[in-house]
């Protein structure tokens, strides 16, 4: 039977299937994770910068209150905010967390982005302007390892990393980051990143495995990868949904997946992922539709200049 878990390099487990919150609203994302920890979700992925902590904090406390499940059972990950990087910011953005969450501990903290902003990313987003604040992340690292001394945090880990900057915290570095989070699809498979992070013992967070349909800075006749004709035959093959297909391509290749929705019956299909697995050339094909088609576009654009964006050098393929 297949494990629902895998190791990370600190020897703690962390389940290969969790509920993304990204643009999920606070009215709506308490009633998302009681429903996903119904379904048996042991993973609730959040950060400071969606504004939906407090209500995600208080639906663990609720379950945990009920009995429902114990806290040792949960794995929760929440990231700092790109404009809260340097020392100061650092830590009133960690507390901020830390109080709404409402947890003894966080089980996963990131760094939810190299490049630091003076900010907000909606902000630069919106104006296509950004300011760099002058933090290097390797600092930021080091206050993160802080965390982990005092108990407060049993992982840390970044998200948008390429391998070069992983590459300079892991010469500094007192605690491995024990994942990177990274935008992951048939159509932005990132084989060079994936390889050299899991080569380092480092693990791979997919996110947008449907390709982001609902992005804010979507436009008509983008892509769409759950109506790809590849994808749905391989779904009829499995007698699964694209979505599945989807979720099981990220799985198959050794990383783990945080999809998003607040439907009950879609976060049921989405951890229904475990009775069935790709074939290799299942896997060939889905990989031959990459067209480093990157769903942070707008994002990467307007920031293409800061000196740590990870699209500054090579594009991690």
């Amino acid at each position: 039977m297949e494990s629902l878990t895998v190791t990370l390099n600190n020897g703690l487990k962390m389940p290969k299937v969790g509920l993304g919150t990204w643009k999920s609203s606070p009215e709506a994302v308490r009633e998302a994770v009681k429903s996903a920890i119904g379904a048996g979700y042991r993973h609730i992925d959040t950060a400071s910068v969606y504004g939906n902590e407090k209500e995600i904090g208080n639906a663990l406390k609720e379950v945990l209150n009920e009995g429902k499940v114990k806290r040792e059972e949960l794995f929760i990950t929440t990231k700092l905010a790109q404009s809260q990087m340097d020392p100061e910011a650092l830590r009133r953005n960690f507390e901020a967390s830390y109080t709404n969450l409402q947890l003894d501990y966080i089980d996963l903290y990131l760094i939810h982005n190299p490049i630091g902003l003076k900010a907000s990313v909606n902000d630069a987003v919106a104006t296509g302007k950004y300011a760099p604040d002058g933090v290097d992340y390797v600092d930021t690292w080091k206050i993160l390892e802080t965390f982990v001394d005092e108990g407060r945090v049993k992982s840390i880990g970044v998200s948008n990393f390429n391998d070069k900057q992983i590459e300079r915290i892991l010469k500094v570095a007192k605690y491995k980051p024990v994942v990177n989070q990274i935008e992951l699809n048939p159509y932005f498979t990132r084989t060079k990143l994936v390889d050299r992070c899991q080569a380092n013992g480092i693990v791979i967070i997919a996110y947008s495995s449907f390709g982001s349909l609902d992005r804010p800075w979507a436009k008509e006749g983008d892509a769409n990868l759950l109506k790809d004709p590849t994808v749905l035959s391989l779904a009829e093959k499995h007698n699964k949904s694209s979505a599945q297909v989807l979720l099981r391509f990220a799985i198959d290749r050794g990383c783990l997946v945080i999809p998003k929705s607040v439907t009950p019956k879609r976060i049921q299909d989405n951890i229904e992922v475990f009775d069935f697995k790709l074939t290799a050339d299942d896997i060939n094909t889905l990989m031959s539709l990459n067209r480093n088609f990157t769903m942070g576009l707008v994002l990467w654009k307007t920031c293409k200049d800061h000196p740590h964006s990870p699209f500054n050098e090579e594009l991690q393929l």
